[in-house]
């Protein structure tokens, strides 16, 4: 069987794209996605997304990590809209749906806007934090991000007993100004640190922004700069989550599997 796919990065996470609008693709099968996201036997990447269509939205995006198992993604929900956009499924905004639910996103220049789903809260875990942003992410503030043992201590922390037996993401995080972080993420189901996440992000401004009635954070990732958006609600919840960032093609090609 041959499959045509795309490839896509939001800020270094990257993702194998399919347009399955015929459901050609068998989405049951999960060593068939680990394969494609091998970067050793296949195209490579932290993820792959299908794009469907849905008769209540534009699309619907199916998203899979490189080991197969479901979440939501945010730079992948970025890519998703870029691709729709290429291929004609929408022009400058959408409103699709992915594992979470609904979302909404405005694309301009290049950037995508995605309207991530209002979150419940910040929960303290000790000196750190726990924020689920459509996927679960712990949160730890660091004071020398760059040197910190990214991949040991995020292996560890995502596989405590307290997130057991899902498990977690795991994001270290350093203010480098007023408005402005350094965010790392070690990633479950790519299990490893990746240049980029999106959810990671999001939940890192939040909670780095938590006693704000509103704020735009800005954010270095090791693939580049994102930003994130939103307003606090009086019950502590958050709403109004804005993540926004570049998403590019960077090729196109067929393979046999």
């Amino acid at each position: 069987m041959e499959i045509s796919f795309y490839k896509y990065q939001g800020t270094g996470n990257d993702f194998v794209m399919i347009d399955d609008r015929d459901q050609k693709f068998d989405d049951s099968d999960l060593n068939l996605v680990s394969k494609l996201c091998d970067r050793r036997f296949g195209v490579g990447a932290d993820g792959l997304i299908l794009i469907r269509n849905h008769k209540d939205y534009d699309f619907e995006m199916i998203y899979f990590n490189a080991d197969g198992s479901q979440s939501m993604c945010g730079n992948g929900a970025r890519c998703a809209v870029a691709f729709s956009a290429f291929l004609g499924i929408l022009d400058k905004k959408t409103s699709f749906l992915a594992i979470d639910g609904a979302h909404k996103a405005i694309l301009i220049d290049g950037l995508v806007q995605l309207l991530m789903g209002d979150v419940a809260g910040v929960d303290n875990k000790g000196a750190d934090f726990f924020v689920n942003t459509g996927s679960p992410h712990h949160v730890r503030f660091v004071d020398d991000v760059q040197n910190y043992p990214i991949f040991a201590e995020g292996k560890t922390i995502r596989y405590d007993q307290m997130y057991a037996p899902a498990g977690t993401n795991v994001n270290f995080v350093e203010k480098i100004g007023e408005d402005e972080i350094f965010v790392r993420t070690y990633e479950r189901g790519v299990e490893d640190e990746t240049l980029s996440c999106g959810t990671g992000v999001t939940a890192a401004a939040i909670a780095f922004g938590k006693n704000q009635q509103a704020a735009e954070i800005k954010i270095k990732t090791l693939g580049g700069q994102l930003s994130v958006k939103f307003k606090a609600s009086e019950n502590e919840s958050f709403r109004e989550v804005w993540l926004i960032g570049p998403a590019q093609q960077v090729f196109a090609g067929k393979i046999s599997v």
